[in-house]
């Protein structure tokens, strides 16, 4: 039986490796668009790749999932974060978890899983062919026809895992499947304003930031760069609001609360109480709340506070705009910045048209969706990896 796996990234390699281990007398072709191979995995947590999450459970992980959800929780049962785990551990590949729950190979390099995929892609003498970009799929009789730039295949069974590749999407589609609308996820926010300005590397620890006008609302990690606010309650925010800020073309207004949940009436008492027991302490040198200096410098120059002022001078309108800028911020988003290797995209090949305990098209006998080519994207840490690790498992063992 013959197996063609589409794509030659982090779904397709781990599908085809369980393939051939599963079935040694499949033969197991995989056909990549271009020359570079693995290259989301090379560039994953910044060159040492985040290749899972330390969270196990089912019920946790599906909340990560802003597409996918509740409905990945058996997909997690068959193949969680722990079988990855287990997996990499029987090829000489240790893991470790950091405190966030994110988890690299203990080399903190990429090219340690990268090697560790090579190894068994040799192994089990799976066949590489690069430079082989997809035109068209079709069914002829009982076998599917694969037609490339130069080349025709045919193939027992099928499995596309090109990841964001909105060329195999339309040709997905020609094939009459299903799809819904493809829109970034995971992206920065651009933001001109001179609050922010040459305050580039300046991070939060917890920052609560909301999209104003919607229910859409994240706290975690902030952080200021050239071209206006990242760090993960951004991605959090832009992954859930991914087709809302879309439909938007991507200019609409945030409201960030820096001291992370401290709310108004805490700020404000805790603010008075420093200004009696410091009365002549220069406000300017002293930060509140966990506020980076260079930025409380600049928000109480915002606020019309000068570089003398002291707390016991500080007026109760000084109060209250400190106070709205720290505590209600408001910041007009106009555009999006996205990380070109890492990619991710919310869309893809409708989860009602995949039987998800086979990932096999409902309407299409013997092929197979994985990875990003179907209508499934997750949050930052490892969670996106995982959804290609778990259903290339699955069609490892569902294919027969």
């Amino acid at each position: 039986m013959k197996i063609i796996v589409i794509g030659g990234g982090a779904a397709g390699f781990f599908t085809a490796i369980n393939i051939a281990e599963k079935h040694p007398d499949y033969q197991v072709v995989i056909l990549e668009k271009t020359t570079k191979l693995l290259s989301k995995v090379k560039v994953s947590g910044g060159g040492r790749c985040n290749v899972t999450n330390e969270r196990s459970k089912p019920s946790e992980l599906v909340q990560f999932y802003p597409r996918g959800s509740k409905k990945l929780h058996q997909l997690f049962k068959r193949f969680s974060t722990s079988d990855m785990v287990e997996w990499l551990s029987a090829r000489g590949v240790p893991t470790k978890a950091e405190e966030d729950k994110r988890m690299f190979p203990t080399t903190d390099s990429s090219q340690t899983i990268i090697d560790c995929f090579f190894s068994e892609v040799n192994k089990l003498n799976i066949q590489i062919l690069l430079n082989q970009p997809l035109t068209s799929l079709n069914q002829v009789d009982d076998k599917w026809q694969v037609n490339t730039k130069d080349q025709t295949y045919f193939a027992d069974k099928v499995v596309v895992a090109t990841g964001s590749s909105p060329a195999t999407w339309k040709i997905l589609e020609k094939t009459g499947l299903e799809t819904t609308a493809i829109v970034p996820s995971l992206f920065t926010f651009n933001i001109n304003d001179s609050r922010l300005e040459n305050l580039q590397g300046i991070s939060f620890n917890q920052a609560q930031v909301k999209i104003v006008g919607s229910k859409l609302d994240e706290c975690g990690p902030l952080l200021i760069t050239h071209w206006g606010l990242s760090g993960p309650a951004i991605l959090k925010l832009s992954a859930w609001g991914a087709y809302l800020l879309a439909d938007n073309n991507y200019c609409f207004e945030v409201m960030i609360n820096f001291t992370g949940d401290i709310k108004q009436a805490e700020f404000q008492k805790h603010l008075n109480q420093f200004r009696i027991s410091n009365p002549k302490k220069k406000v300017v040198n002293y930060p509140l709340f966990d506020i980076p200096k260079r930025f409380w410098e600049r928000i109480t120059s915002v606020c019309g506070i000068s570089t003398e002022t002291q707390f016991s001078e500080l007026s109760n309108k000084h109060i209250n705009k400190l106070t709205e800028e720290l505590i209600q911020g408001r910041y007009q988003v106009n555009g999006k910045s996205t990380f070109k290797d890492e990619f991710v995209t919310a869309g893809g090949v409708k989860l009602s048209e995949i039987n998800l305990e086979t990932f096999e098209c409902k309407r299409f006998p013997n092929l197979y969706i994985a990875g990003e080519a179907v209508d499934i994207d997750a949050l930052t840490g490892g969670f996106n990896f995982q959804a290609c690790w778990s259903a290339g498992w699955v069609i490892s063992e569902s294919i027969s």
